[in-house]
């Protein structure tokens, strides 16, 4: 008979429940006070590491049940929270977004990571150091924070898009970055190299290929049996396979993980993944965070703390320098700018991976490799602080116009149509009419198959869930057209809807006047029973076919609707009735 799992300090399942722990703990906590996790979450890394409480396990024995003691076994976390924070980065993108921005992404992007790796690296190469370690350093420190800035900005802003793009180029980067330093470590062996390049490059075309055939199809069958813990074990299958397949060639599983998400990104299915897979975004954002506040040792850093916070201060500097300068050549505001270059200045969660690999092929020695580490994690931990500081200083620089950049957006608002049967499809079919843009979302994946056949832009998604929603930009959209014959769940999305945004228009389907009674209780623009509209229709042939003048059978029938619906207002209870426009109808007939 097999033992019964206990909990034991020190083990994976110990370390497991110590990190989910503090990370249930920091959470609620911060947000309480309006603090930005990320800071408690390094906070708590700290606290509860080897370098923290537990350094004191030998003198505390129980410390043991609630600290981590073996630097060790925080590597897997780390990766962990990295792949699935690169594969939440993929599924916000796509291919055709990444082609749209292509001119962002290697131009600015490209230029932003080498003038800045060559200038970090000429500084370090002057205080001595080689021209293979100062290059390798240089890199590895220019890179910013993907999983940190995007978190913090907009990316449909001016910052925020030039946030990404630059973001992107290093993502794209990273896996040159390793290649390059490990040909030029001593343990490199160029043939490796090579070998290495090419069975990652054919591995990433069969999974390019690969997923473009059999994602549709692997979803189409998890939503088609209506189970989320199904959908949602896919959606995991998928990033697991994609990072081992990468690991097992060579490459990083990161790397995987990013294809996995724009892949997923170009289906119909993406928002819906998107939605199941978000806690696992927070929390491996969490994950991460903690194994970086736990990789910092307080006492060294305090026996070197002027040499960290003039390295700090002087990474920080070049970074924002070489990124603002850049984007004032390419035209942009200078208070743009400046907010731009303070937000990338800060490294990255990949500049620890890239750090790692200099040290394993020799080009960096482990006691710089640790104090660049402690450079890094304390940079991070200040990339909050310093994005508030960038947009401050922004709007100052900018003071004619402080708030246009934060509601800056080049997209067109959209009308969203939930249900995309016989009456969506009809709304959709009126909107194209009169050339109004709108996207439709279904649960139904034969009805987005086939909808997509016909040519309608239609995405798979259950609206009840908030992420789906917000995948869409439901923030600016046109108007949500709710079409679905479910009462109860039309009603409790009005309602959210309403609470979340109150400008926005709601246009819902009510089966009688009592459902639309309850749907404008609960908050609907308009609500239109099918039972009203089908005697009118019905009214309007009766009279046409009388001889009545089509102009006054279309006022007349605008007049009874809006009486109708008086009548359902006031009956439901509700305080405003809406103004009827049969007048100025009629004014405009007889004109």
């Amino acid at each position: 008979m097999a033992s019964p799992i206990e909990f034991a300090p020190n083990t994976p399942l110990g370390d497991a429940l110590v990190i989910l722990g503090a990370a249930g703990l920091v959470i609620p906590l911060f947000a309480r006070f309006r603090i930005t996790p990320v800071i408690g979450f390094i906070l708590v890394g700290m606290l509860v590491g080897p370098f923290g409480l537990g350094a004191k396990v030998e003198d505390i024995p129980w410390l043991s049940y609630v600290t981590i003691s073996d630097p060790g076994g925080l590597a897997p976390w780390a990766e962990f929270g990295i792949v699935m924070l690169l594969f939440s980065v993929g599924l916000e993108l796509s291919f055709g977004r990444l082609w749209t921005m292509r001119r962002l992404v290697f131009g600015l992007g490209a230029l932003e990571l080498i003038i800045g790796a060559l200038l970090i690296g000429a500084v370090l190469f002057a205080m001595g150091n080689s021209l293979a370690t100062g290059l390798a350093l240089g890199l590895a420190l220019a890179l910013s924070s993907t999983a940190l800035v995007l978190k913090i900005t907009d990316t449909r802003t001016p910052v925020g898009r030039a946030a990404l793009s630059m973001l992107l180029f290093e993502d794209i980067a990273l896996v040159p970055i390793i290649f390059l330093l490990g040909a030029m470590g001593s343990g490199g062996e160029g043939a490796d190299i090579w070998r290495t390049l090419m069975i990652g490059g054919l591995t990433v075309g069969a999974l390019m290929v690969g997923g473009r055939l059999f994602l549709p199809i692997l979803f189409a069958q998890a939503a088609r049996t209506k189970s989320p813990e199904l959908f949602l074990a896919a959606s995991l299958l998928v990033v697991i396979v994609a990072a081992l397949a990468t690991a097992a060639s060579g490459l990083s599983p990161i790397v995987g993980a990013l294809i996995a998400g724009l892949l997923i990104a170009e289906t119909d299915y993406a928002g819906e993944v998107e939605s199941m897979t978000e806690p696992f975004k927070g929390l491996a954002l969490g994950v991460f965070l903690i194994t970086v506040g736990m990789s910092l040792d307080l006492d060294q850093v305090w026996n070197r703390i002027w040499e960290v916070t003039l390295a700090v201060v002087a990474v920080l500097g070049i970074k924002a320098v070489v990124t603002g300068t850049i984007l004032r050549m390419m035209g942009a505001r200078t208070g743009m700018s400046t907010e731009t270059g303070i937000l990338m200045a800060s490294p990255s969660e990949t500049t620890l991976i890239v750090l790692g690999t200099a040290t394993s092929v020799g080009l960096i020695n482990s006691d710089a490799a640790q104090f660049w580490q402690i450079v890094t994690a304390l940079g991070l931990t200040i990339t909050p602080l310093l994005a508030k500081l960038g947009k401050r200083l922004g709007r100052r620089i900018d003071r004619a116009a402080p708030a246009t950049e934060d509601s800056a957006d080049d997209t067109v608002p959209r009308a969203i149509i939930i249900g995309f049967g016989r009456v969506g499809r009809m709304v959709a079919d009126m909107l194209r009419n009169h050339d109004k843009p709108f996207i439709a979302l279904d649960a139904d994946a034969d009805i987005i198959a086939q909808g997509a056949r016909d040519g309608y832009p239609v995405v798979f998604g259950d609206a009840a869930r908030g992420g789906v929603l917000s995948h869409l930009h439901v923030d600016r959209a046109s108007a949500v057209i709710l079409t679905m014959d479910e009462p109860y769940s039309m009603q409790r999305l009005v309602r959210n809807l309403r609470g979340q945004y109150p400008d926005l228009p709601i246009i819902a389907r009510a089966r009688d006047a009592s459902h639309a009674a309850l749907l404008y209780k609960a908050g609907a623009s308009h609500a239109v029973p099918e039972t009203l509209e089908s005697s009118l229709q019905l009214s309007e042939a009766v009279l046409v076919d009388l001889g009545v003048p089509m102009g006054f059978v279309i006022a007349s029938i605008h007049e009874k609707r809006d009486e109708f619906r008086a009548q359902i207002m006031v009956e439901g209870g509700l305080d405003e009735k809406p103004k009827l426009k049969s007048a100025s109808m009629r004014e405009r007939v007889a004109e």
